[in-house]
């Protein structure tokens, strides 16, 4: 891949991204297959301003070492020496940067158990960040890895995988050789601020999901559901891209007002491990069935990881007609694979400020867009709004 495109896409995910302050600490998690984009990413931060970049890799072959061979209590034990590292920059106002890859077949012979104790791991260490971050930048990006390339083209020469992979995340974030990519993604950004002030003038109270698939879900809404932001007067909060690329619209949900069935459409990776054709019965909130021929016992596991795993902590509305849907692949990342789909995440709320908002240790998103779901929405009259028809946004 051209040495240039691939800076260009640093710089992206330095000043559009996680926008770098001048002095600013910059802390990043990457699995060590992605060694050659570091130093890149790195300078890039640095030209933006960066007083410190500090990596940090995530061996996801160590941790399956591990969970083979440790129990339970101590696979999952965060030591203090680990807390107080990612604690000492948060303090000092660090942004926060996640470099990620796919590898399914790493964990293909793990167990379910063995996985659940990876992704406890993990996100038990993302969440000591997790407490920081309302108060300073984080993003969530991909690099493209030999490993991940060869799952996302499994019939492809292997020798020209990584290329392509490269060539299709770039076309994704809309990055090409001669365009302003930060002019690029403030239009897009403007333009996804206008679809959620459109669906805030509808004052919905519900949405009601329907698909051939068998989804039949009604998910309820507050006065405070959102889709638009606007920061307020008086924030200091600097602006930034979480997730790079994104399509969606997105709210929080009323925690206790989710009632019906889902079906996932894509794959979800857990602990390294892919779970495929699973969903979920809800009944006042709470998933109260989790419906999966294989993967039912990490399913399970996760909605019972605290009181708040089981219920709903995002609705994410996503045309089956997007960029990513459009090119026909399956990403094995729920960074891309959710913005190919609406999706629905269990867990913590994206949000504050609204008591009916969910509240818990993880926030798992999962696809469920379909070309033909319809979904309706129900305003604070009870008058019918049709927000999606055929999988796509009917206004």
């Amino acid at each position: 891949m051209d040495e240039k495109m691939i800076r260009k896409y640093a710089y992206m995910l330095a000043k559009v991204g996680v926008n770098v302050q001048p002095g600013q600490k910059v802390m990043v998690e990457v699995m060590p297959d992605a060694y050659q984009f570091v130093p890149v990413f790195a300078e890039e931060c640095y030209k933006a301003g960066a007083g410190q970049v500090i990596v940090t890799y995530l061996d996801l072959g160590l941790l399956k070492v591990r969970a083979k061979y440790e129990s339970a209590e101590s696979m999952t034990e965060i030591l203090p020496w680990q807390r107080e590292s990612y604690e000492t920059y948060l303090k000092q106002g660090a942004a926060v940067v996640r470099l990620e890859g796919v590898n399914t077949k790493l964990m293909e012979d793990a167990t379910e158990a063995q996985a659940n104790a990876i992704f406890a791991f993990v996100d038990n260490m993302r969440n000591i960040s997790r407490a920081y971050t309302r108060d300073t930048q984080w993003l969530i990006a991909m690099v493209p890895t030999q490993a991940w390339a060869e799952i996302v083209f499994p019939n492809e020469p292997k020798d020209k995988v990584l290329d392509m992979l490269w060539e299709t995340l770039l076309k994704l974030c809309y990055i090409t050789e001669d365009n302003d990519i930060e002019k690029t993604w403030e239009d897009l950004k403007a333009n996804k601020q206008i679809k959620g002030q459109k669906m805030d003038s509808f004052n919905l109270r519900k949405l009601h999901y329907t698909a051939s698939n068998g989804t039949d879900l009604v998910v309820g809404l507050t006065e405070n559901s959102r889709y638009s932001f606007t920061p307020p007067k008086d924030s200091k909060r600097i602006s930034f891209t979480p997730n790079m690329p994104t399509e969606e619209t997105c709210t929080s949900p009323d925690k206790w007002a989710t009632e019906g069935v889902v079906y996932s459409t894509r794959p979800l990776v857990l602990g390294g491990k892919k779970v495929e054709n699973f969903g979920f019965r809800f009944e006042k909130g709470k998933v109260v069935e989790v419906l999966a021929d294989e993967g039912k016992e990490m399913l399970e596991a996760l909605v019972n990881t605290d009181e708040g795993a089981s219920y709903l902590g995002e609705t994410a509305l996503v045309e089956y007609d997007s960029p990513i849907s459009r090119s026909g692949l399956v990403y094995y990342t729920t960074l891309i694979d959710e913005n190919a789909s609406c999706h629905l995440a269990l867990g913590r709320a994206l949000g504050g400020g609204d008591e009916r908002f969910n509240s818990s240790q993880i926030h798992i998103d999962f696809m469920i867009g379909t070309p033909d779901m319809n979904i309706v929405g129900t305003d604070v009259d009870g008058n019918e709004v049709q927000i999606f028809k055929d999988g796509n946004f009917a206004f």
